[in-house]
């Protein structure tokens, strides 16, 4: 009966431990623009809207100061109710700022596709796309990052 007992509380351990440290490395970082920061490498690139709904992403080093534009490739799709609709990116005060803006509406996927140069493996990031504010961070909705609101508070997870 003992080892059982000792057994199941190493389990309980593990389990919390584990949920803990998902927990840590899923935290939410602010972008310094007030976007979302995806965890590209080499670089950390942020998710921003600007105030002509089209995106901008700037490269940031580990502390957060804006990297010099290199030889990155971004796309994106937006997959908006009204259809999909794919963003191309062009440099701008640098940053990649989409040539277009994002469909009307809210409540779409975003997806980013960020390559450190042209030909290399693209890294994949979904982003929640919310015009809303939050009430406790006051973010954009699509940067929230609140730990308390789940999913179908601001439609994203963290």
């Amino acid at each position: 009966m003992k080892t059982r007992s000792m057994i199941a509380l190493g389990a309980i351990l593990v389990c919390s431990m584990a949920d803990f440290s998902a927990d840590a490395a899923e935290k939410a970082i602010p972008g310094p623009k007030g976007g979302r920061l995806l965890d590209s490498k080499p670089a950390r690139a942020e998710f921003f809207v600007n105030a002509d709904r089209k995106v901008e992403i700037t490269f940031y080093d580990e502390n957060l100061k804006a990297a010099l534009l290199g030889e990155q490739v971004v796309s994106a799709i937006a997959e908006a109710k009204s259809g999909k609709a794919k963003l191309e990116f062009e440099k701008k005060e640098g940053s990649l700022v989409s040539s277009t803006p994002l469909p009307e509406g809210q409540a779409y996927t975003v997806v980013v596709q960020i390559r450190a140069k042209a030909g290399d493996k693209p890294q994949n990031f979904r982003v929640g796309y919310h015009e809303g504010i939050c009430s406790d961070c006051k973010r954009a909705g699509y940067a929230c990052v609140c730990e308390s609101h789940g999913e179908e508070e601001h439609g994203h997870g963290h």
